[in-house]
């Protein structure tokens, strides 16, 4: 894979076939040790070596592409006061790196806000980083705009 000219494509995992939903599995189960090996993992899954050796290095996670990458947040929260500095407080307490903050004039109650955030040093695993934004009273939506 050529790293310098290849594009990135974020796809629901639905639309995707069951060798590369198998093969993302076949990965998982080695990383987390439940499978010794590429063939025992691939046993499990009921998917061929070759199906897996062709996919291997061209799928992956989401959040396991995130780790030590920008990722650009986009949010929706309400014009009320303290909202924006409880998500930069959030991010800072998960050592979240605050790279870049863009916040439209609030209309109709709600300011368009853009966060770019260095992942690299991370405390929690970002899918959690994610839901405790999303938790903070006052974000009504929460969206990954990109990664680098």
């Amino acid at each position: 894979m050529k790293k310098s000219t290849s594009v990135f494509f974020l796809v629901c995992e639905e639309i995707l076939p069951e060798a590369i939903k198998k093969t993302i599995r076949v990965k998982a189960l080695l990383k987390r040790g439940e499978a010794r090996t590429i063939n025992e993992a691939v046993e499990k899954m009921n998917l061929s070596r070759s199906a897996y050796y062709k996919y291997k290095d061209y799928v992956f996670p989401f959040y396991d592409a995130s780790r030590n990458k920008i990722v650009t947040l986009t949010f929706i929260l309400e014009n009320k006061r303290g909202v924006l500095s409880r998500v930069l407080n959030t991010i800072s307490e998960y050592a979240g790196n605050v790279l870049t903050i863009n916040q439209g004039i609030p209309l109709q109650g709600v300011a368009n806000t853009t966060v770019s955030i260095e992942t690299e040093n991370l405390s929690v695993d970002i899918r959690v980083f994610l839901e405790k934004l999303r938790a903070i009273d006052g974000v009504k939506r929460l969206d990954i705009l990109g990664q680098e």
